[in-house]
């Protein structure tokens, strides 16, 4: 029982497949044209159509530019150059001045330029000495204790063993006594003395005031065509976005201000430093002039804001200048804090091309075929009277090959035959193309009928 039913199964399966395959190649579809009075339906298509035409006009190809052929491939070049005298007031009340070769650092960067406006030095030799205090592991009470240390990223230089311990005052008479404190810390040998982060830092004033020229060459390779965010005749100037829009010079204090709105973290980034991109995005219409082609500018903040609390705050590193005194090797250790400012170019052009336009009006046309089909949507599924206008949109036509289908005949004629060979009270359903004679040995116990046929002439 159980194969009989596989064995249907399969059968099953192989018919359908079999119907699928005969259908694709014996079965041709054509669109029929079915003219429906309806203005409802009439009016909802032309809505339709205008709203097409309207987003197909205004905003492909006028506003996208349909028309013309675009290219994002952009070569960019940036130099960077500041201007700006700093000063710095000290401890023991000094100043000292600061110019664009002391806070720009390193001179020369790929589309980026670091500028210090906070830094702390420390002069160094080569020689042992105690430990940082901030070094928790080099706290100790014996020698012993200075030994097999882990590695610690925070140690200053290789660790002799020994334990350092510090002199202690006595208070009671104010003279120093040479009784030794219980803890101290480890010695190192390295660059001594070690830097402190507490002391106070070195601000650099008027920062804000300096300021940065931003000079921009490019290069469209598409079309072949050079151009520069410099006007020809440029005079002396500072960039505003009113009246001096093409002036390519910036000062610091209004890149901090639209990079970040905050006037306090603006203020904390000029002590502990942050990151800003300067974006110059350019837009070009060919098919205007190179010339008329400007940059639009943009800046944002990209470090983490310092109200947020971030592991790590602001931007730092640390570099150090070498020299020798006296047969002995002698640096400065500076930690510079300071505002990185990161150049990003962008851009795109754009030419009429009539091979462009050709393929976005043909776009543009198969996108008018979407109202027809909404519309078909709301008539076949939506409407009162779907099921009479999918009797009509869609017909199914049987061609049967017959021996009188290769005659043209008239068709009185075969409204003749049609009379002259039908049965109404026939139970068998049959079509032939000529009349049963009475010699035919077809049984006596049924009837054949001759319905009406209609002929298609393929010929004609």
């Amino acid at each position: 029982m159980d194969s009989n039913l596989s064995f249907k199964h399969r059968y099953h399966i192989g018919k359908c497949v079999k119907n699928f395959f005969m259908g694709y190649f014996t079965e041709y579809e054509t669109p029929k044209i079915v003219l429906i009075h309806s203005a409802k339906h009439a009016i909802l298509l032309r809505i339709i159509q205008i709203i097409m035409l309207i987003y197909s006009i205004v905003y492909l190809l006028i506003y996208q530019k349909g028309y013309q052929q675009q290219s994002t491939a952009i070569v960019s070049s940036v130099t960077l150059k500041l201007k700006g005298i700093g000063y710095v007031q000290t401890t023991e009340n000094k100043t000292i001045i600061i110019d664009v070769a002391d806070y720009i650092i390193p001179p020369s960067e790929n589309n980026a330029v670091f500028i210090m406006t906070n830094f702390i030095q420390t002069d160094q030799t080569r020689s042992t000495c105690a430990e940082s205090i901030k070094v928790k592991e080099a706290r100790c009470k014996h020698d012993n204790d200075c030994f097999n240390k882990t590695f610690s990223p925070k140690m200053n230089g290789r660790w002799t063993g020994r334990c350092l311990l510090s002199p202690k005052t006595n208070v009671i008479n104010g003279t120093i006594k040479n009784t030794k404190t219980p803890t101290g810390l480890c010695e190192y040998a390295g660059w001594c003395p070690p830097e402190d982060d507490d002391i106070s830092t070195m601000l650099v004033q008027d920062v804000p005031s300096f300021t940065i020229f931003i000079k921009n060459f490019i290069e469209f390779p598409v079309f072949r065509v050079k151009h520069k965010n410099m006007v020809d005749e440029l005079k002396p100037c500072i960039f505003h976005p009113q009246h001096h829009k093409d002036c390519p010079i910036f000062s610091i204090n209004y890149i901090m201000s639209e990079a970040e709105k905050n006037i306090t973290e603006r203020n904390l980034m000029l002590r502990h430093g942050g990151v800003i991109r300067i974006k110059l995005d350019w837009d070009c219409n060919l098919d205007r002039g190179i010339k008329l082609c400007k940059p639009k500018y943009s800046f944002a903040r990209l470090d983490v804001p310092f109200h947020e609390e971030p592991f790590s705050i602001g931007f730092n590193f640390r570099y150090a200048s070498h020299w020798k005194y006296n047969q002995q090797n002698v640096r400065t250790l500076t930690k510079a804090f300071g505002l990185r400012l990161i150049i990003a170019i962008s851009g795109r052009a754009g030419k009429f091309g009539f091979i462009t336009l050709t393929l976005n009006i043909g776009s543009l046309v198969g996108i008018f075929g979407l109202a027809t089909f909404l519309c078909d949507i709301a008539l076949l599924h939506l409407s009162k009277k779907a099921h009479t206008y999918r009797n009509h949109i869609f017909e199914i036509v049987h061609l049967r090959t017959r021996a009188i289908s290769a005659i043209a005949l008239p068709p009185r004629f075969i409204r003749k035959l049609d009379a002259e060979y039908s049965n109404s009270d026939s139970d068998l359903d049959a079509q032939l193309p000529y009349k049963t004679p009475e010699t035919s040995p077809a049984s006596t116990g049924k009837k054949v009928t001759i319905g009406p046929v209609s002929y298609i002439n393929t010929d004609q």
